[in-house]
């Protein structure tokens, strides 16, 4: 579990990088076309909580403690329900939203695995 969070982790950073210029391009649009959305904006949180989210996942991949996958659970379901509710013209965010539900999940898996691998010890 150890190098799918840091293979996560990093990913996530990636990808944080291609929200971030897509949701600018996307508010750009909005504000250009006075659409009156706030998808790019919404883009943009769901960036920086992708970015803080694969930060966490690296920084406790070692840690036998669960404050790291409940932090890393908290920030995607966040990160998921911003992107999903405020898409709007934005549709790439709905992918984006769902890849952080996914992220979630495997954070909720690993913090009940944490607890088997305490037991095998």
């Amino acid at each position: 579990m150890k190098v799918l969070k840091l293979v996560l982790g990093i990913l996530c950073i990636v990808f944080s990088a291609f929200v971030l210029f897509q949701s600018c391009a996307a508010g750009l649009s909005n504000a250009l076309n006075e659409s009156n959305e706030v998808s790019g904006s919404a883009g943009v949180l769901v960036a920086i909580l992708m970015l803080s989210g694969g930060i966490v996942m690296i920084a406790t991949r070692n840690s036998s403690k669960k404050g790291g996958a409940i932090a890393g659970i908290i920030i995607f379901l966040l990160s998921f329900l911003i992107g999903k509710t405020n898409a709007g013209t934005y549709t790439d965010l709905n992918i984006w939203a769902y890849l952080c539900l996914i992220i979630a999940g495997i954070n909720v898996i690993s913090l009940f695995g944490n607890k088997q691998n305490k037991t095998e010890k």
